[in-house]
């Protein structure tokens, strides 16, 4: 019974000791590649125009409120359309 725990002692401690070392090994390796490569970030996106009409948002609460009414009245989406929709 001792063979075998001092086996599996044995076996623990290199298979650790080879994942460290292949650890170590990634370790280095990435900091190289990070000195020879760097990052560069990529250019900002292009600022999109808003309309000064309708507020970021609302066209899909518009789309929103005109489906359920549609939905709820029994007609389509086409035969009204909402104006003005007022927050409180």
């Amino acid at each position: 019974m001792e063979a075998s725990v001092s086996a599996a002692v044995n076996v623990s401690i290199l298979a650790m000791s080879v994942i460290f070392t292949v650890l170590i090994i990634l370790i280095f390796t990435i900091k190289l590649l990070v000195k020879l490569i760097p990052y560069k970030a990529p250019p900002a996106p292009p600022a999109r125009k808003v309309s000064a009409s309708s507020p970021s948002g609302q066209d899909d609460q518009v789309a929103a409120i005109t489906a359920s009414l549609a939905a709820h009245m029994g007609k389509r989406p086409d035969e009204f359309r909402i104006v003005n929709i007022q927050s409180r």
